[in-house]
């Protein structure tokens, strides 16, 4: 899906390590030093997108500073990494990843020498969403069937599998800073209560609905869907610029109209022209549903938990909640 850029030596990186490159840009607190970690006595964790982010500030609170290498608005999938970001990982006292999200972190934090390797797909299980979603057969360009039969990583889209992940990363936090343990059990605790709560919410808003399926743009929420019983159809398979072919898009229309589908849906980090187009094509609206790989000013919500609200609020309305 990406073309990965060749990564530094190891024998060059340590020595640009050594040497301190530059200013390195903190995201999450005014208090961070000048070289991207938050001083002395901070656990410094390295995060490679929103997601991941997300779960070490709410499980580290205070005792953490984060850095997310994947700066807010800009496509997750398509991350290569600078200089100063690679730097910034060998500093980490840890780092929280997605394994096969993004091709150029997981080569740069297999060259490094991190204590704390936190891979988030091993705290959960993945399944293949993409090549037939909820059951129907989709029909994609040759070119992407072997993206299509990759696991999917979507998997903080599904609160029950989330929750999952933030166990561990709690557990890893306590390990790695054992002066602080309490603490982040404690907040770990806080987490999983208000996912459960999310879960819950999802759980009673779509149990009752005139229809089950729903259109995207972009194969994003096959975990979702999963977790409630509906039935993602998507334009795009798990790679959200690639092209559908123009047979997918006639039979996602012929669906539309007898699923009773009334809502295409995009994303806001990518294109909505093709889903107006099959909007237009096929009389239906359009509307947003966020796979919240990043927060931007054009997000429905502050954070993780106001969006999959938002998000929830959306599929209600495109499915016909009762």
């Amino acid at each position: 899906m990406n073309k990965r850029r060749q990564l530094i030596p190891g024998l060059a990186l340590a020595a640009v390590t050594a040497l301190g490159l530059g200013t390195l840009t903190a995201c999450s607190t005014d208090s961070a030093a000048a070289d991207g970690t938050g001083g002395a006595g901070t656990f410094d964790v390295v995060a490679s997108f929103y997601p991941m982010a997300f779960l070490a500030e709410q499980i580290g609170g205070g005792h953490v500073h984060v850095t997310s290498l994947t700066e807010p608005g800009q496509e997750p999938h398509d991350l290569e990494l600078s200089v100063k970001q690679r730097v910034r990982i060998e500093k980490a006292d840890a780092v929280l990843y997605l394994r096969n999200l993004q091709p150029a972190v997981d080569d740069a934090i297999a060259q490094s020498d991190v204590r704390t390797k936190i891979d988030a797909a091993s705290l959960t299980s993945l399944e293949a969403h993409g090549n037939e979603v909820g059951g129907h057969a989709a029909e994609h360009d040759h070119e992407h069937g072997t993206e299509e039969a990759a696991l999917d990583p979507h998997i903080w889209l599904d609160p029950v599998r989330y929750a999952e992940v933030a166990k561990g990363v709690g557990r890893a936090f306590e390990k790695a800073d054992p002066d602080h343990a309490a603490d982040y059990r404690k907040n770990t605790s806080a987490l999983l209560g208000r996912l459960h709560t999310l879960d819950t919410a999802f759980k009673d808003g779509l149990a009752h609905t005139s229809s089950k399926v729903f259109l995207t743009t972009h194969a994003a929420f096959g975990y979702l869907a999963e977790r409630y019983g509906l039935t993602e159809e998507a334009v795009n398979g798990l790679d959200p610029e690639s092209e559908p072919s123009a047979s997918r898009v006639k039979d996602l229309e012929e669906l539309a109209k007898a699923d009773g589908v009334s809502t295409v849906f995009y994303e806001t980090l990518v294109s909505d022209k093709t889903a107006r187009t099959i909007a237009r094509d096929a009389d239906l609206r359009t509307d947003v549903l966020d796979p919240i790989e990043g927060i931007t000013d054009r997000s429905r919500g502050h954070d993780y938990f106001q969006v999959m609200q938002a998000n929830l609020k959306a599929l209600r309305t495109a499915l016909g909640a009762k």
